[in-house]
């Protein structure tokens, strides 16, 4: 995090609560929209709205409240359905009128069950729908981005009979057994000097590794970040 990030954090953290009601721009109805967004794969879930009231059950609670315009009520995420978001970090945008919430998913964000609420691709001009599915940048590590979105919609909606949600289900130490195994059939192949074999297993290894992750609720923004860190700090 550079030190503007930083100073921008601490700001926004030493807030009063009459200070940041202050600075959100409330609609007429005393209502400000919230992306909510998955903290790990950064997957956008949903967008609700808060009111002062429900913002304060938020910040109180560390879970997400909003407030129904259907229902004209409180609706705190998942108590009915225990599909409840953590809050890791809220912030509001540079003209006030918009919150950001990353969270910790508990099972699916949208009502339909799927992991997000954002599941209806829309093909642009000279695109299939199933380009559109799969739309995502044009770099050589935009794989890990989509297996890492993958993964969290699996942890998500557990669909019966998919290898993710059986590891999921067994838990930490089934998932830790298979990150073992993996390693060690990649020391083998690495060993036999094969690299066909080699690039299948470290597949397999980096496959595990990242359900791990999800499991840990570690992003692999953060792997990155200390990477990033440790190549720093060697200049």
């Amino acid at each position: 995090m550079s030190n503007e990030q930083t100073e921008q954090t601490e700001q926004t953290a030493a807030l009063s609560w009459e200070e940041l009601t202050a600075a959100i721009k409330w609609d007429a109805q005393g209502l400000v929209p919230a992306i909510v967004q998955d903290a790990a794969s950064k997957d956008v879930l949903m967008l609700a709205y808060v009111n002062e009231e429900s913002l304060k059950l938020t910040l109180e609670s560390g879970e997400t409240w909003f407030w129904s315009r259907s229902r004209s009520e409180l609706w705190h995420k998942g108590a009915t359905s225990g599909h409840k978001q953590k809050v890791r970090s809220l912030k509001y945008d540079c003209d006030g009128d918009t919150l950001l919430i990353q969270v910790d998913q508990t099972g699916p964000a949208c009502h339909t069950g799927q992991y997000s609420c954002f599941y209806n691709n829309v093909p642009l001009q000279g695109q299939s729908a199933a380009a559109a599915a799969d739309a995502s940048p044009n770099d050589r590590f935009a794989m890990l981005s989509r297996l890492e979105s993958v993964i969290a919609q699996r942890d998500a909606e557990r669909p019966e009979g998919a290898y993710t949600t059986y590891l999921f289900e067994k838990g930490i130490d089934k998932i830790l057994k298979k990150v073992g195994e993996e390693t060690a059939e990649v020391i083998i192949a690495a060993k036999n000097r094969d690299n066909d074999e080699l690039r299948y297993e470290s597949s397999d290894l980096i496959f595990h590794l990242m359900v791990l992750l999800r499991e840990a609720k570690l992003p692999l923004d953060d792997v990155m970040r200390e990477l990033d860190r440790r190549h720093n700090s060697k200049k």
